[in-house]
């Protein structure tokens, strides 16, 4: 299939360092391994260009810097019909994929134009994160947006139980909702080379590391604070920036960690697996608080091979709870993360057996190859879309394919 790949979203670049790039990226390789051929049509494309995409066909319409925030609202919203445009151009397409994204109509109107299915994926309530963490001047303009897209997909794919459970109450009339969780590329990030207890030296550090934008949400200040109570030898790694970079800082020079702390910073995806391959344990230390994530982070430690300390919050205990991977911890609890990590620091044969666990978890049943798959199943085998047989109520605007549906409880 030709597939048109969609976002509008101005935060997030299709060659950036977040997490959400890499996501973008992931679903692109995924696609192409699969044997479709995508072209991407966004407003934000970033640098640092992984050597397999150079040849990915990207039309970049970008937002103009430096506007307030409602007249960057209105930008964004012409920016929409621009991409639909631009890929009405370059079509035709078999199928339209976007990443949802507040005030974008783009899916559903090129899907429309060229009576195709669209399947529209969402990582998060983005209304309600918009509201709250970063205000939204437009809010019926970006509620209609949402609406029309929700009622014109095909197919939504929400990345947590959480998020389509959000869906489900915003907008009941959304059809073919289903949860298809973030997954990992097994390839491109993979574990160290085993080291025997006779070979490993006792003088070096235990590494623990982090990876992740420095955001409230992601609890890294807990992490930090767990490491004030360790003992033994031990190096925290922290890889990713963001707005609590500085206070994390300062909160690692008042604790006197400056020694055992490295802030690495941005870390481009191509560099990731190296980092991953350093640390010996991996922390996710989300703090209480709504949880709607599919964490790419522990798919990603996971596939390094890595032992895990988690909080025990949204999706994580589904994820890791019988992995055999990691230990869970309740969130926000600064005394369980420390003794967690702990735990770990002070038994090498527990860090390799749960290790080869986690190697093993994201190989069987979290690659992206096998979420992709998922994805794009309804829509792969050849169907009559204007068959007498489809299923009653089922989503059939313009004489689109039914899409496959999944009850999710609330």
């Amino acid at each position: 299939m030709r597939i048109a790949y969609l976002l509008l979203d101005a935060g997030i670049g299709v060659f950036g360092t977040k997490g959400a790039s890499v996501h973008v990226q992931e679903i692109v390789r995924a696609m192409r391994a699969l044997g479709h051929e995508v072209s991407v049509f966004c407003t934000r494309r970033d640098s640092h260009l992984p050597a397999d995409l150079a040849d990915l066909a990207v039309t970049c319409l970008p937002v103009p810097k430096g506007l307030d925030p409602g007249r960057r609202e209105v930008a964004v919203l012409g920016r929409s019909d621009a991409l639909a445009a631009a890929a009405l151009d370059e079509g035709p397409f078999d199928l339209v994929y976007e990443r949802y994204s507040l005030f974008s109509t783009a899916g559903a109107q090129l899907s429309a134009h060229l009576d195709v299915p669209l399947i529209l994926e969402v990582n998060a309530p983005l209304l309600e994160e918009q509201r709250n963490h970063r205000g939204l001047v437009h809010a019926e303009h970006a509620e209609r947006a949402t609406a029309a897209s929700f009622a014109a997909a095909d197919r939504i794919n929400c990345v947590s139980a959480a998020v389509a459970r959000w869906v489900g109450r915003d907008h009941p009339g959304a059809s073919g909702v289903t949860v298809v969780p973030n997954g990992v590329n097994t390839d491109r990030i993979t574990p160290e080379s085993a080291t025997s207890d006779a070979e490993a030296m006792p003088e070096s550090p235990v590494r623990i590391g982090f990876v992740g934008t420095l955001k409230p949400w992601h609890g890294t200040e807990n992490l930090v604070a767990a490491c004030a109570l360790l003992e033994g030898g031990f190096h925290l790694d922290i890889c990713g920036h963001g707005p609590e970079a500085q206070a994390l800082e300062e909160q690692v020079a008042s604790l006197g960690l400056e020694q055992a702390v490295t802030f690495h910073g941005a870390v481009a995806p191509a560099g990731m697996p190296e980092h991953l391959r350093r640390f010996d344990i991996a922390a996710a230390p989300y703090p209480p608080g709504d949880n709607y994530f599919s964490p790419l982070k522990i798919y990603e430690y996971l596939a390094a091979g890595l032992p895990i300390v988690a909080s025990r919050i949204g999706a994580i205990p589904e994820l890791l709870e019988s992995s055999g991977a990691a230990h869970l911890v309740p969130a926000g609890d600064v005394d369980a993360l420390a003794a967690g990590l702990q735990r770990l620091i002070d038994d090498p044969a527990a860090r390799r057996r749960m290790g080869t666990a986690a190697r093993a978890e994201a190989v069987t049943r979290h690659t992206w190859l096998s979420r992709c798959e998922d994805i794009l199943a309804p829509f792969t085998a050849p169907r009559d879309r204007n068959s007498s047989d489809t299923p009653e109520g089922a989503h059939t605007a313009a004489g689109r394919m039914p899409a496959a549906t999944m009850v999710v409880s609330t």
